[in-house]
């Protein structure tokens, strides 16, 4: 017998039924963990059975810094996002003197979006807000009923949010994918990651699940390189990172061109790390992300404000909230139509088979007697009698009475 080829789409819906929150593989009977080899190999020997469920995406509105250092306005775009039918609002919670230097350099978007004269370290601590600040905006979000979120620039910020705010997960920054000590105190407090992956490449992520695998596997250990690649390639390391760690494809910049957007290396991030893969959305409008969400995204996050006009760093690159909310509309919509893998006629179609489909019908009027020919059979609507898919065993054969044109054509005698 030849080697078992299963194509890389159709795997993908059996290794990808995923819940709200990113949930796990629905694997029944397969011998073995979900890691992709491994659930390839057990269908190729008959030995998995997937139940697939339907696959709900978690939508995440990102407030980001788009509050301009103002809590009124970061409150008002938790309402926002609650409104609009989010199931989480995230912002970015840092302490500027731990993240940036005095020196450090403005993005060129950046640039083009605030005051020339203002340094990276003057525009930090002007969009700060407090750990006060966010802990309120977390029990604002408890009293709306949608998650929050948030993403550490610095040890510190993560701290409180593992310990005072404590988030259900933590959301890594694309820039701090290479901040060995945040991936691994991230890792160490246990909770789940959601890893953006913009600017990096295969190695790069690599390495930064390694030392996720590390945080998870060894709370205790001293860490160091030879101890992360030992926790990749561990069944405890890889356990710990399908369990608990997402990846988000992602362009790094602001607003981010839709050619450059490469939704399909989703599909190779899914295949070469085996995990569960989303999209952090910087691109203008709503189409890609909703693409994403056809593609089997399990966490699409798009940055939104209250107005695109305001000043500030990433307002211009974010959605409003009307479109936030079509946007969630639009994905949720996608959510359904994925449906199932079973082709067959729905509910709802198939009452109208009678209706679309044809039947075989005189052409003119038939005699008994006479022997059916192209030239006295034609199909037509509705499809309540013979199909067009007899007309070949028909020809030749005799009529058993007579037909007036248009007349449904009876199946001739003898004929089940």
């Amino acid at each position: 017998m030849g080697a078992c080829e299963i194509n890389q789409g159709l795997f993908d819906w059996y290794s990808h039924s995923l819940d709200r929150w990113g949930g796990r593989h629905r694997i029944v009977n397969a011998g073995q963990s979900s890691a992709s080899s491994r659930l390839k190999a057990a269908i190729c020997q008959g030995r998995a059975t997937v139940t697939m469920t339907s696959q709900r995406v978690l939508i995440i509105a990102e407030a980001g810094v788009n509050h301009n250092g103002s809590p009124e306005l970061a409150a008002r775009l938790v309402n926002a996002a609650a409104e609009a039918g989010a199931d989480a609002v995230k912002f970015q919670v840092f302490k500027t003197v731990n993240v940036l230097t005095r020196s450090a350099p403005k993005a060129e978007y950046q640039k083009r979006t605030t005051e020339p004269q203002e340094s990276f370290l003057e525009m930090g601590r002007k969009l700060e807000l407090s750990f006060e600040t966010f802990a309120g905006l977390a029990s604002q979000c408890r009293e709306r009923g949608i998650g929050f979120l948030a993403s550490p620039f610095d040890e510190e910020s993560l701290r409180f949010l593992q310990a005072e705010i404590q988030v259900p997960k933590i959301k890594i920054a694309s820039g701090e994918i290479t901040n060995g000590p945040l991936l691994l105190q991230a890792a160490r407090g246990g909770r789940p990651v959601i890893l953006s992956t913009g600017m990096s490449n295969l190695e790069e992520i690599e390495a930064a699940l390694a030392v996720l695998a590390f945080g998870y596997s060894h709370p205790r250990s001293a860490p160091s390189s030879s101890g992360f690649r030992e926790a990749l390639r561990s069944e405890v390391g890889r356990k710990a990172l399908e369990e608990r760690v997402t990846l988000l494809h992602c362009t790094t910049e602001y607003p981010a061109p839709a050619e450059e957007a490469n939704l399909r290396a989703m599909a190779t991030l899914r295949d070469r790390f085996g995990l569960d893969v989303g999209w952090s959305d910087h691109t203008p409008g709503v189409a890609v992300a909703i693409a994403a969400a056809a593609l089997g995204a399990s966490v699409i996050e798009k940055h939104f404000t209250l107005d695109r006009t305001l000043a500030g760093p990433d307002h211009a690159a974010s959605l409003e909230p009307s479109e936030l909310r079509a946007l969630v509309a639009a994905i949720r919509t996608v959510e359904v139509a994925l449906g199932s893998r079973e082709k067959r006629a729905t509910a709802s179609e198939v009452k109208n088979r009678s209706v679309a489909r044809r039947s075989l019908v005189a052409a003119r009027p038939i005699h008994r007697g006479e022997p059916f020919t192209p030239e006295n059979l034609v199909a037509k609507r509705p499809g309540t009698g013979l199909s067009p898919m007899h007309f070949w065993e028909l020809l030749g054969q005799t009529a058993d009475r007579d037909y007036e044109s248009d007349d449904l054509i009876l199946p001739p005698s003898g004929r089940a």
